[in-house]
């Protein structure tokens, strides 16, 4: 299965939620395309997209976060607490089918703070547990190239 046809299954629900990583073929200038946003919103899911190409830390992944998920500035959660809370919330962005989340370049975190990116891929994985149950599940996927994150399925 290619990384298109995943995303599909995906968006059909016929994958479980989770945290995965998301294989993408490599592609000049894949990197930042948010194309997958349109075929999510279509199919009635809500995505976001963390571009991790400057995130060396917590404190600039927890900015990274504020801006993807929308925050307003005095909702910006400085914490990991509080970004779990954030990420388990979502009522100011309602969806019909669910949540997707796009990390893309999160080995820029891996490499730089490795207790700080194994911190996010716990309270990712948090998220999607809060969300499993529900009529909107949350998906992550972890976009690499050559890349493997250790402990992460792989969905492609």
């Amino acid at each position: 299965m290619d990384a298109n046809q995943a995303l599909t299954e995906l968006l059909a629900g016929r994958v479980k939620p989770g945290v995965y990583q998301w294989r993408m073929p490599p592609v000049p200038g894949a990197i930042g395309d948010t194309a997958w946003t349109e075929r999510a919103e279509d199919a009635g899911w809500r995505g976001f997209h963390l571009d991790g190409r400057h995130v060396r830390d917590a404190d600039s992944f927890l900015r990274l976060c504020a801006d993807a998920f929308e925050l307003p500035p005095e909702e910006a959660p400085d914490g990991w607490d509080a970004l779990g809370a954030t990420l388990a919330d979502l009522s100011w962005t309602p969806t019909k089918n669910g949540y997707v989340v796009l990390y893309e370049s999160w080995s820029e975190l891996a490499d730089a703070d490795q207790p700080a990116f194994r911190t996010v891929l716990d309270v990712f994985a948090r998220a999607v547990r809060v969300w499993r149950d529900s009529s909107t599940p949350m998906v992550v996927l972890m976009s690499s190239v050559g890349v493997e994150a250790a402990g992460v399925p792989r969905l492609v």
